[in-house]
């Protein structure tokens, strides 16, 4: 590698957003003078970066190097691989490559964005081989939980990757048909160089069960409850659940009624690609209240917890779909770490109106899309290649998945991060250098950095405040409070403090007295330590002469 990080005749990895995390997968590999990049996700914000919705990896170092970059392959299409499409794909000015029902998907979002005639997007919907400079790229079929899950082998002259994208294995996936154990011990026996895979759920000791057995206990659910309205919600992406809602709809003799923007555009799409074409016809929410309680069954967008979403609004009785109760929610989806408060919240006002709730914990309602250790101790078996890198977890997945390599007998295991320039071949593996990757926040319509003052400063009036002084010509100050908790001692609060900031600007000697610079931060430090006194918060202070 040259030191402007440019690769000579080597294969390299490097990830900017997916290892060390779960979520914003960007992934590039580079050869021969070239970089590839695979997924383009983003993730949804926490409490860390308050009034931020959506999330992004730091594109700079591929950024600085756009002439080099020959294309975008993309995977799959749940957001944490695709949803920064929109957002960077125009700027990154190179063609991105998907499977039917995954550029469907980034079609929309890109006539969502004005951006149709200025992304160039090609949809692949056969598995043969097609060439982006040095990388000769082939789609290999796996199952998830979203139709048209791939894996990925990637060819160069220097070494062979298969990079599996999400996955598990699936005897009976409902939707699609993922590549066989004898398809991919064949890909093995012709040599793989590196492993790229998922990390998920490496913590898991039992494979993550098929979408089929799903069935059977969704139907024992419906069924026990008859003559009560039910409710599922469910991960809207996922299509073989989705079907799997029909079936038991139509066995149990319930119209289908379905709660959820998102739920209806992946239907939608579902269908213009081949899916879901035997899904029963829906019924709008004036209807669904209409009929018999027993012959309903709802499905919703919200098993996240997520505030604007169907669930939640049917909780907070603000939607036009009611339960009560005796009535039944079916969470059909994992919690995802960090969606703990928002999903209690939501259950705890389903709980307190009288609602039965069902989980995967009780019930075999939902599996997961990732595989355990078994599947990926089977997946090392069939395909059994020089070097294992995990990605697509936080360190401790990744580290796992390392040892569970190293027990399996991969000769090389890299655990890296984001930033981390690792070279796969020739030679040894190892790391070559580490490039800034940052995060990036959507900020309202903006794209700021994530660590910018912007966001520091919101975060900072979150926890502690924030006080405005406006000083007049006659430096007599008024104070506005924002976030204080001194409500009944405002008042009170406000003289003392006009008290400190004209005794601070009465210390100040000479040319400092007539300086406006020196008279505000005299203000401004008399305020905060007033702000500390009263109240034991450090507030922003902001001060501004007028008049």
């Amino acid at each position: 590698m040259k030191r402007n990080f440019t690769p000579e005749k080597e294969l390299l990895f490097l990830a900017l957003g997916g290892s060390g995390e779960i979520g914003m997968n960007v992934n590039l590999y580079g050869a021969d003078g070239k970089w590839l990049m695979v997924d383009l996700g983003m993730t949804f914000s926490g409490n860390e970066y308050p009034g931020i919705d959506l999330v992004f990896a730091d594109l700079e170092f591929i950024e600085d190097r756009l002439k080099d970059l020959v294309g975008i392959v993309l995977t799959h299409g749940h957001e944490d691989h695709i949803g920064a499409v929109p957002y960077f794909a125009a700027d990154l000015g190179v063609p991105l490559y998907a499977t039917p029902f995954t550029a469907e998907l980034v079609r929309r979002k890109l006539e969502e964005a004005g951006l149709t005639n200025e992304v160039e997007l090609h949809e692949v919907d056969d598995l043969e081989q097609f060439e982006l400079g040095p990388f000769s790229v082939q789609y290999v079929p796996l199952a998830h939980s979203i139709a048209e899950g791939n894996a990925l082998l990637i060819e160069t002259a220097h070494g062979r990757i298969f990079h599996t994208g999400d996955w598990k294995l699936d005897e009976d996936p409902i939707i699609g048909e993922p590549t066989t154990e004898e398809e991919l011990t064949a890909l093995g026996d012709e040599g793989i160089t590196a492993l790229v895979c998922d990390s998920t759920n490496v913590f898991n000791p039992n494979p993550s069960g098929s979408e089929g057995a799903v069935f059977k206990g969704l139907m024992e659910e419906v069924a026990k409850h008859s003559g009560r309205r039910v409710l599922v919600t469910t991960f809207a992406s996922n299509v073989a659940r989705l079907h799997t809602l029909g079936e038991v709809a139509r066995e149990t003799g319930r119209q289908i009624c379905v709660a959820g923007r998102s739920l209806d555009r992946i239907i939608d799409v579902s269908q213009a690609n081949g899916y879901l074409l035997d899904f029963p016809e829906t019924v709008d929410f004036d209807t669904a209240m209409r009929l018999p309680r027993g012959e309903v069954l709802i499905i919703a967008t919200g098993g996240q917890g997520e505030p604007r979403a169907a669930l939640s609004r049917i909780a907070e009785e603000n939607h036009p779909l009611e339960l009560v109760s005796g009535d039944v929610v079916l969470f059909s989806s994992r919690q995802i770490p960090g969606n703990e408060i928002s999903i209690g919240k939501v259950q705890n006002q389903l709980a307190e109106r009288g609602i039965v709730m069902v989980t995967d914990r009780q019930s075999e309602i939902h599996v997961s899309g990732h595989p355990g250790r078994p599947e990926l101790e089977a997946l090392y078996g069939w395909i059994r290649p020089e070097v294992l890198v995990p990605v697509h977890g936080e360190m401790r997945h990744m580290q796992e998945q390392a040892r569970l390599g190293r027990a399996n007998g991969i000769e090389h295991t890299v655990v890296q991060k984001n930033g981390d320039i690792v070279r796969l071949a020739p030679g040894k593996p190892e790391k070559l250098a580490e490039v800034r990757a940052g995060r990036l926040v959507l900020d309202g319509d903006i794209i700021v950095p994530a660590d910018g003052e912007a966001v520091a400063m919101r975060r900072r009036i979150a926890y502690n405040g924030a006080i405005f002084v406006a000083l007049t010509r006659d430096l007599e100050a008024h104070i506005d409070l924002l976030g204080l908790p001194l409500d009944e001692d405002e008042a009170d609060f406000i003289a003392e403090t006009k008290e400190d900031i004209s005794e601070a600007i009465g210390k100040l000697k000479g040319a400092m007295r007539s300086e406006p610079g020196a008279i505000a931060e005299a203000a401004r430090l008399a305020t905060r330590r007033a702000a500390q006194r009263w109240s034991g918060k450090r507030p922003q202070v902001r001060v501004m002469l007028v008049g």
